[in-house]
């Protein structure tokens, strides 16, 4: 089953400058700026011909941005073989009010109070992920709970992807899960 993104607010946190280095990663090259410098066009070659082609904006504030990213995606899901949730998953820097379920792996204590940084392993577009979270009081006890009895968690916040580490901030929500 082919799952396509349409959610515009997930869409519009893509970054421009990450989608162009995944491209570039990927074997495409930009071949031209358009509308003053404000898109890029970026084609991928096969079999010495150009095949694909992406329109690219670079500034995020654009009207359709997300139709754009879209647009980008359903083209990278053809060319890569990938689910566009897979690919988006490498792609995002940050969601907000994001709701993660997990189990929690990691208990840290911070300076005798109670308080810590736990890590979580949870699903974040269709792929188990590694997340850090700052926790203190009453949530922090829940934390120590669900790790020291393996219970599922529930969390809601801002997640954040700084080199490859996801980080949940701005915590709205964390609870052990009713499953």
């Amino acid at each position: 089953m082919k799952v396509t993104v349409r959610d515009s607010s997930v869409l519009r946190t893509v970054e421009p400058h990450i989608l162009e280095a995944h491209l570039e990663t990927a074997g495409w090259r930009e071949t031209a700026r358009i509308l003053d410098g404000a898109a890029g066009v970026w084609r991928l070659k096969k079999d010495g011909f150009y095949e694909f082609e992406i329109l690219l904006p670079l500034k995020p504030d654009w009207v359709d941005y997300a139709a754009r990213i879209s647009d980008a995606l359903k083209i990278l899901e053809e060319v890569e073989n990938r689910s566009q949730i897979e690919i988006l998953g490498e792609l995002i820097t940050n969601a907000n009010n994001i709701k993660i379920q997990g189990f929690v792996t990691h208990v840290e204590k911070h300076n005798n109070k109670m308080s810590g940084k736990i890590t979580l392993f949870g699903i974040v577009f269709d792929k188990l992920r590694k997340i850090n979270v700052s926790l203190a009081d009453d949530e922090y006890i829940i934390a120590i709970i669900a790790y020291q009895e393996r219970l599922p968690v529930l969390c809601i916040g801002d997640l954040s992807k700084v080199d490859n580490v996801f980080t949940l901030n701005k915590l709205q929500k964390f609870e052990l899960d009713n499953i």
